[in-house]
């Protein structure tokens, strides 16, 4: 009996480890493909693979909460998620209250700020937060952290979901329905500029950017520490002007059951010259992806691989 349980975990450390020298498969879950995750996971992924050694590949997914989930239950190796969703799945708080903490998530790297998107019609008359009273609203899916977070704002804004029509549908179908005039108003959380609104803001119609600023966004700041001051500046979309908002940051998480050279060599990678210049040309969030950002807001553990790497550049003792 004693030899079989032993046979099982040393193919249960196997699996875990590989074999030395073998091919590492190390995926990334990202988001929906009309957000910002998909396309900079894809730039990730080819910037780090080491063909031969280690294969990287990003993989759409439903945002921040599905990615978490799949890591814990061992069907992702790692996923981008939302420093707010990644704080509240290590302390069991937020949307992770009352369930089992997932006390295994780990830090490879705080990527970028994710912008809050609240995107109206041009003209539709819809100037605040306060105006989506009696509006049909998009929130994005369950399992997403825009989903999270509209909610957020929109409490914090005195505006309860009873008060408005919420659709649970991703950004670019909700895109769809704003420009047939089958909705008034969405909430997207990521970087800017993100492709679906983007595309929406060039599709003739035109778009606005509702701001989430003043009293209400500074007390929901207050209570709520991961979320900063940010600006979606003048142009990001075709003809929008700056707009203030609210930003968390974007993190790429794993487990701590990852192997630790694989995520040593994926982090030294990521910082490398190659991958700075490939991610900084690849898309307008690419620039603030670096080592020191790398080491902000970070309120969960770094996995032992990336905290070898961070030690050694000098950022963290």
């Amino acid at each position: 009996m004693k030899f079989k349980h032993m046979a099982v975990a040393l193919l249960a450390t196997a699996a875990l480890v590989g074999t030395a020298g073998a091919q590492q498969f190390f995926r990334i879950g990202t988001g929906g493909t009309a957000g910002t995750y998909y396309p900079v996971g894809g730039m990730i992924a080819n910037a780090v693979s080491q063909p031969g050694k280690i294969v990287v590949t990003a993989q759409a997914s439903n945002g921040s909460l599905a990615n978490v989930n799949a890591i814990a239950g061992g069907s992702l190796e790692s996923g981008f998620s939302q420093a707010d969703v990644a704080t509240w799945a290590y302390t069991g708080t937020g949307a992770f209250e009352g369930k089992p903490k997932v006390t295994d998530i780990r830090m490879i790297a705080n990527l970028y700020p994710e912008s809050i998107h609240l995107v109206v019609k041009k003209g539709s008359g819809i100037k605040s937060v306060a105006d989506l009273k009696g509006k049909r609203v998009a929130l994005d899916e369950p399992g997403s952290g825009t989903l999270i977070n509209a909610r957020m704002v929109l409490a914090a804004f005195g505006v309860k979901e009873s008060d408005i029509k919420p659709e649970y549908i991703k950004p670019n179908q909700a895109g769809d329905k704003l420009k047939d005039g089958a909705l008034d108003a969405f909430f997207f959380v990521g970087g800017a500029p993100a492709g679906a609104i983007a595309e929406l803001a060039s599709s003739g119609a035109g778009i606005e950017l509702l701001p989430i600023s003043g009293a209400p966004a500074d007390k929901l700041r207050a209570d709520s520490p991961y979320f900063s001051v940010d600006d979606i500046p003048a142009g990001t979309y075709k003809d929008v002007p700056e707009v203030k908002t609210l930003a968390v940051g974007a993190q790429w998480v794993t487990s701590a059951k990852a192997d630790t050279d694989t995520v040593y060599q994926i982090t030294k990678a990521l910082y490398g010259d190659a991958a700075q210049k490939a991610l900084a040309a690849g898309h307008a969030k690419g620039k603030y992806i670096t080592k020191e950002n790398a080491v902000k807001g970070v309120a969960i553990p770094f996995h032992p691989g990336a905290e070898k790497f961070y030690k050694e550049a000098g950022l963290i003792k």
